[in-house]
């Protein structure tokens, strides 16, 4: 058993997170499909090996952290980081439920530029759906030096689930999930409920006109500057004109100057598919809807920011489903992206 295990933590990668108390973190982490190992720890601060009192104390820097084990073929770092969000309250800049004091402030420690940008991404998402009325507090920071936490702390649920039990319940931690991440579900199975499919060849010729067809189903391009949305302003979705599926907002739409709708990065990223373009006797990254496999154009590292990136996309692969007619179409969940508070 303990080969096995060694075998998976040799082939695994490693993420750090500090979401408040490290009992609680560490618990619901190892609770996640292909997370191998959890430990529990201190990082961030300055004092070299410290203690659990020290750390307490909150004069050592540290903050209470795990760092977390996982199987990349079986759970990307993007959904640890989404599986984060939805077990701390990302709002608190002064520690964690019960837990007061900048020992349990939560932060995710970035071990590579990859990860940096891909926290950095998912932070931006949260703070956009506008899930919470106050700011994303959370920090992105560097990890320097993790260290492990006494025994007695590692799987501290499983060594004493009677006073974790108590102290979880104590901490308000699950009352305030359970209340800001229960529509969430409700949403979520909602849209699990849309099924979003390719049609058959025969749908597909009757359905698009003969420019869709040939840009979505042959990879073919249309002309700049002639075509549906490059100069759209509208507020509302783009959605894939094969399947449906949700792929890009006018929030992120910017005037590249190029001749085709531009935007900075996707609605839904879920639903874009990147490959490798060497067509043209050029190196490029080519973008696919995920449900229909409709070819949408390309992305180029050369946009504004926050991402710098552009997706470069042909009108005749997207619909444009304007704000005020989301809820007729089925797309209710993303007219809060248009409410002004």
């Amino acid at each position: 058993m303990k080969k096995e295990m060694a075998k998976e933590e040799t082939k695994s990668q490693k993420a750090t997170f500090a979401g408040g108390c490290f009992w609680c973190t560490e618990a619901d982490f190892e609770k996640l499909p292909g997370v191998v190992k959890v430990v529990s720890g201190y990082t961030g601060g300055h004092n070299v090996n410290p203690s659990y009192r020290e750390v307490s104390s909150g004069t050592t820097g540290h903050l209470e952290a795990v760092q977390v084990y996982y199987d990349p073929s079986k759970v990307t770092y993007e959904e640890l980081l989404d599986f984060f969000w939805k077990h701390i309250d990302p709002t608190d800049a002064g520690g964690q439920f019960v837990d007061r004091g900048p020992q349990y402030r939560s932060a995710i420690f970035y071990h590579d530029e990859e990860q940096r940008e891909s926290a950095e991404r998912s932070k931006e998402s949260l703070a956009r759906s506008k899930k919470f009325d106050r700011p994303v507090a959370t920090e992105i920071l560097k990890l320097t030096h993790f260290y492990e936490a006494e025994e007695d702390h590692q799987e501290y649920y499983k060594k004493h689930p009677f006073k974790y039990n108590d102290y979880r319940h104590g901490s308000g931690r699950d009352q305030f999930l359970n209340k800001i991440w229960k529509k969430e579900s409700e949403l979520e199975e909602s849209k699990q409920s849309r099924v979003y499919k390719r049609p058959g060849p025969d749908t597909l010729k009757k359905k698009l006109t003969p420019l869709q067809y040939e840009v979505t189903q042959k990879d073919g391009t249309e002309p700049p500057f002639k075509n549906e949305y490059w100069d759209n302003k509208r507020e509302g979705i783009y959605v894939d004109i094969v399947s449906g599926e949700p792929l890009f907002s006018s929030l992120d739409k910017f005037d590249s100057g190029t001749g085709w709708p531009s935007f900075t990065r996707p609605l839904e990223q879920d639903n874009i598919v990147q490959r490798e373009d060497r067509r043209l006797f050029m190196k490029r990254t080519e973008v696919r809807s995920k449900h229909g496999d409709s070819h949408l154009g390309h992305v180029f590292p050369d946009g504004p920011k926050p991402t710098g990136l552009r997706y470069c996309i042909n009108s005749a692969a997207i619909r444009f489903i304007p704000k005020e007619e989301l809820e007729k179409e089925g797309y209710g969940e993303f007219l809060k992206l248009f409410t002004k508070k």
